[in-house]
């Protein structure tokens, strides 16, 4: 699903938050002195993941789009909701134990934690088969929809957010140039080879423009495509970059 920005002003662009509530606070804190009517914010995905407070991470989010009037809010799936969704139903995966161990590794352990659920009893559910695993994922799912505008928020999700006059294009982590617009599927989370050997523009597009470098080199401006994760590790700094309807950067925020 993609979600069109309508920029006549200003796009402001968060990039990965992983968790990290305070920060965002903060950020939103001085974001709410800058957006003005007819301003878009958009998030690039992965708010979930490493970070201790994902659940307040998920629950800020909402306050703010709640408070926020005249200003068009847009947030895109990362590899963080992607696996989180994949997580919920793991039971039909070909190797559930394999891919477990795999998405723990790589941030989920801490939305697992965060939602109650047990990563140590895990594997031996998986073991039991699939009405034991199937009993495991549902009593993780009612503890996530326990929280009140979370699921709702998750699968509300975008894939990716090109501006109205056909721009700018915001993915979270990657693209694979050779496909459509509409045939990326998962190379928005997972093809970032394919954003960073970008060599002429994608499609019409002056600039694609990312949310989340899992190398952590940092903010990285390009002929076609533009990084704005500023952060060096998963734990920050958090950032917004605020673009003009051409491509322009105007400011930066940083936390």
């Amino acid at each position: 699903m993609l979600i069109t920005l309508n920029a006549t002003q200003r796009i402001w662009a968060v990039p990965a938050i992983l968790g990290q509530a305070e920060a965002l606070c903060a950020l939103h804190g001085k974001l709410a002195e800058k957006l003005t009517p007819g301003d878009c914010l958009v998030y690039l995905g992965n708010y979930m993941g490493y970070g201790d407070k994902v659940v307040e991470t998920m629950d800020e989010l909402l306050r703010f789009r709640g408070e926020l009037s005249g200003v068009q809010v847009a947030h895109l799936r990362g590899a963080q909701e992607e696996m989180w969704v994949k997580l919920l139903e793991i039971q039909w995966a070909m190797r559930p134990i394999e891919t477990f161990q795999w998405m723990m590794s790589h941030g989920v352990e801490a939305t697992l934690r965060a939602y109650g659920g047990d990563t140590n009893e895990a594997s031996s559910k998986f073991r039991a088969g699939v009405v034991v695993t199937t009993r495991w994922t549902t009593e993780v799912r009612e503890n996530f929809q326990d929280h009140p505008g979370h699921y709702e928020f998750l699968h509300g999700l975008a894939s990716a957010a090109p501006t109205s006059d056909g721009t700018l294009l915001f993915v979270s982590a990657g693209i694979d140039p050779a496909k459509s617009l509409e045939d990326q599927n998962d190379a928005f989370w997972w093809n970032a080879a394919g954003f960073e050997a970008m060599a002429a523009p994608f499609e019409a597009f002056s600039f694609v423009i990312r949310g989340y470098d899992a190398a952590h080199n940092g903010m990285q401006i390009n002929p076609h495509s533009v990084n704005i994760d500023a952060g060096n590790s998963v734990d920050g700094p958090l950032q917004a970059t605020c673009f003009d309807p051409n491509g322009t950067i105007l400011e930066h925020l940083t936390i």
